[in-house]
């Protein structure tokens, strides 16, 4: 069985996807706190810089959503992609308590989520494709 048990994607699109795979998984659980298995990645590490790391990768995650438009994602979805990212940018531009929710919200990997059940795609929650 393969990642892409309903969906049949254009090479180019299987390329898109894998991509969007590793990127949300070094924005949200690249890490993992020793002893424990909470894991949170670059956006969590980046915006504890206060004022920038959060801008920077609230407009890092809109990347995802930008990708999941051009892989066909009505309107309503990104929608709700878009809101993911706003929440957690506003939330997270809020020290330490920010920070926290950031590393817990995950936006990156509810937005990847979110294109992956449009799609189809059963392979998800796993770590990065290789």
């Amino acid at each position: 069985m393969t990642a892409f048990a309903s969906f049949q994607p254009t090479v180019t699109q299987a390329a898109r996807l894998a991509k969007l795979r590793r990127l949300a998984w070094l924005l949200d659980a690249a890490f993992v706190v020793p002893g424990t298995k909470f894991r949170f990645g670059l956006d969590g590490i980046v915006g504890l810089a206060p004022g920038i790391g959060d801008t920077l990768m609230g407009l890092t995650s809109l990347y995802i959503v930008w990708e999941a438009r051009k892989l066909g994602l009505p309107a309503g979805k990104l929608a709700r992609m878009v809101a993911n990212v706003g929440v957690e940018t506003l939330v997270g531009s809020v020290p330490v308590v920010g920070d926290l929710f950031d590393a817990a919200f995950k936006a990156n990997l509810r937005n990847l989520a979110i294109v992956e059940d449009h799609l189809g795609v059963t392979l998800r929650g796993r770590g990065p494709s290789r």
